[in-house]
């Protein structure tokens, strides 16, 4: 699944178009990589957005199935890493 369909249907962005922003800002990496909007999401795969003041990371459990998720699914397709 692409980046930018992944970020929106486990609920980390509201919207996809929120997604595409911040990939066209380049504020997300994949595995310390930053990437467009048409990367690959693998199993494993280490997401980190870094804001201006933080930075959230979240490891890559599942790819869904489905254009979107339910909120309280989200822990099934990725662990959020703090640090």
């Amino acid at each position: 699944m692409r980046i930018d369909k992944f970020l929106n249907a486990v609920n980390i962005t509201k919207r996809r178009a929120v997604a595409e922003d911040m990939l066209q800002h380049k504020v997300v990496f994949i595995n310390n990589q930053s990437v467009k909007k048409a990367k690959e999401v693998k199993l494993g795969d280490i997401i980190e957005i870094r804001y201006l003041e933080k930075s959230d990371k979240f490891k890559v459990l599942q790819i869904p199935t489905v254009k979107s998720t339910p909120k309280s699914k989200m822990a099934e397709y990725v662990e959020k890493i703090e640090g």
